[in-house]
């Protein structure tokens, strides 16, 4: 059954697809965690300036083969425009949250960035937003994070703008450093269950298995499936630090069970940290383009379109003072 959309979300999700449907999104909204890619052992030697020129090298390289980019307001998004390393056809998204989270690691919170708004994201020119949280559906927090999603659906309803949605699950027991291969399954189907009816456009989902202790391809098809089934808004597959022939996996079997697309980020780039120069643009170049290339043109060959989730909003003549936010 199609979803009703509204003519300013129908036209976000369209920036942000290939003509065919397909979401292909190159990921690099990494903040702290890419000062810990960059240097290792002095993360925090790491400067602005030189986030903010890997991630131009970066998204000069591979959004001509994406069909949107996913940048953050601090380090990225404005530079990338105003340096012209983002195409103009390309579709954005923007990040809305603060980078990493607050409270007992045992009880995550998540918050919008100090300072920064969705409308500020509609006003620079941004095709959507995307809003990451920290999630476990049995965790103290949970309802505080609803209740998160729910404010941030309806901030993007009024400015009539796409919202993406990426839950990162994490273990509540002290006992347990990451949820066991059984619980990810369970905890990844349940949070698309529980949050996508709360108003975003698009699911950012983890794979629901863990690859490396369950190899079985069929199982990863059937766990695809019940997350199709789960989420009432289209997905689309992180890559969360995976390798890139594993992803590419991934992404095949999640794709023929119904997912939208990717949101891929160092599965794609991830060698590029360590090389430098003239070694790095053109590993990004090459290589790193050749995988972006193949992840869009798989997408468009096996995602489930966008289009198939939603109904095209009708337009009228009179569709300005009849749709909601005209």
């Amino acid at each position: 059954m199609s979803l009703p959309l509204s003519i300013g979300k129908w036209r976000s999700l369209q920036q942000c697809a290939t003509p065919h449907g397909a979401l292909a999104v190159m990921a690099l909204d990494h903040r702290g965690n890419l000062r810990q890619i960059l240097n290792p052992a002095a993360p925090q030697s790491v400067t602005s300036e030189e986030l903010t020129a890997f991630k131009q090298q970066v998204v000069s390289a591979l959004a001509p083969v994406s069909s949107a980019v996913l940048l953050d307001p601090e380090f990225g998004v404005a530079q990338c425009v105003a340096s012209g390393a983002l195409p103009g056809q390309v579709g954005l998204l923007v990040a809305v949250e603060a980078t990493g989270y607050t409270g007992d690691p045992l009880a995550r919170r998540s918050r919008i960035l100090p300072g920064w708004s969705v409308a500020k994201a509609k006003r620079l020119g941004a095709s959507a937003v995307k809003l990451l949280v920290y999630y476990h559906p049995d965790a103290p927090t949970a309802a505080e994070i609803e209740a998160l999603v729910r404010q941030t659906a309806h901030d993007c309803a009024a400015a009539d703008m796409a919202l993406f949605l990426e839950p990162l699950s994490y273990s509540p027991d002290p006992a347990q450093k990451k949820l066991p291969p059984a619980e990810r399954r369970r905890v990844v189907i349940e949070t698309a269950r529980r949050l996508t009816p709360l108003g975003p456009e698009v699911l950012k989902a983890e794979f629901p298995l863990d690859a490396a202790a369950q190899p079985d391809e069929g199982e990863w098809a059937r766990a695809c499936a019940e997350l199709s089934e789960a989420s009432v808004t289209p997905w689309v597959l992180l890559s969360a630090s995976v390798d890139y022939d594993t992803y590419l996996r991934q992404v095949m079997v999640a794709c023929r069970a119904g997912a939208a697309g990717v949101a891929v980020g160092r599965a794609v780039w991830q060698e590029a940290p360590g090389l430098a120069g003239g070694a790095r643009l053109a590993f990004l170049q090459g290589l790193a383009r050749e995988r972006m290339a193949r992840l869009t043109e798989l997408c468009d060959a096996l995602a489930r379109p966008w289009t198939s989730s939603y109904a095209a909003p009708s337009a009228g003549s009179d569709w300005y003072g009849s749709s909601p936010g005209f």
